[in-house]
């Protein structure tokens, strides 16, 4: 593990450290919530493939470890010893925004065993000052929402030497058995000629050539794609700068086994010479 790039989120109790972890997810990042400091060095020790495809580690580690505070100088110094890439990343926010934070979420702070909610964040503010100051970066999350944050999170994410893309989904599927909730773009292809009703190509589905060519080689089904892909060139990009990890797009006609494979497959060609991450299933083929 010694080449992949670890990330340490810490600080402040509701200052958005779960949200960053999610944002390092989403960049393709193995991701520990509230790994005591004491393990990190033996778990960096597990093996890892080579031809893993994780970005790197990122662990959320914060005063719920009650060894937290007494571990982490003599940790961060063996990580240097031993040549990690990691950095930390501390974050806080002003105790106005944490007081309403958790006024809406009714959490309870990890330190209010006794006092109230504000002495409970000035002594962890308080406690945690000599890893503020260990911090590789200081982020302000006062004036992020989480959709902010984790844009920002996701933008030093993707400084990592290993890069892991948006992933695309692109399923065929019959409306027969209804549309999958799991789809982001939904695209209705029943307009198009359709192959159940030519008797020689009744049984066979859109993966075959005879009804993939009677499905795209028509100047509607060409125009269609034509516009249809030019939209999706402009979509990916900017799903992609949103932080969005996964896209499903779900091609549906009658029963899901002629035109909306057969589209869905010249989706799915498309995408592959852009080099976009992509894998292409067809749910009711058999069906």
């Amino acid at each position: 593990m010694i080449n992949l790039r670890i990330i340490i989120i810490t600080g402040m109790s509701g200052s958005g450290k779960s949200t960053a972890l999610d944002a390092f997810e989403d960049a393709g990042y193995y991701c520990v919530d509230n790994l005591p400091m004491a393990l990190l060095p033996k778990f960096l020790e597990l093996p890892v493939e080579s031809d893993s495809e994780i970005a790197g580690l990122a662990f959320v580690m914060d005063l719920r470890e009650k060894g937290f505070l007494s571990n982490f100088p003599e940790v961060f110094e063996a990580l240097r010893q031993k040549g990690y890439r990691w950095q930390v990343l501390f974050l806080e926010s002003k105790e106005e925004t944490l007081l309403q934070r958790y006024s809406q979420t009714r959490r309870q702070h990890p330190l209010s065993e006794s006092g109230s909610l504000i002495d409970s964040i000035r002594k962890e503010k308080e406690q945690l000052k000599a890893v503020r100051v260990a911090a590789d970066k200081v982020i302000d999350t006062s004036h992020y929402n989480v959709h902010d944050l984790k844009r920002y999170i996701l933008d030093i994410a993707h400084k990592s030497k290993v890069f892991v893309s948006m992933r695309i989904n692109v399923m065929s599927f019959g409306f027969k058995y209804g549309a999958p909730r799991e789809a982001d773009l939904v695209l209705d292809v029943r307009f198009l000629a359709n192959p159940y009703f030519v008797p020689a190509l009744k049984d066979k589905n859109g993966t075959d050539a005879d009804v993939s060519q009677y499905v795209l080689d028509r100047d509607i089904t060409r125009l269609f794609l034509e516009k249809y892909l030019d939209i999706l060139d402009f979509l990916i990009p900017l799903y992609r700068k949103e932080g969005k990890a996964y896209l499903t797009i779900a091609i549906g006609c009658t029963g899901g086994r002629h035109r909306s494979v057969a589209v869905a497959e010249a989706i799915h060609a498309h995408l592959q010479k852009t080099k976009v991450p992509t894998n292409c299933a067809h749910r009711d083929i058999e069906l």
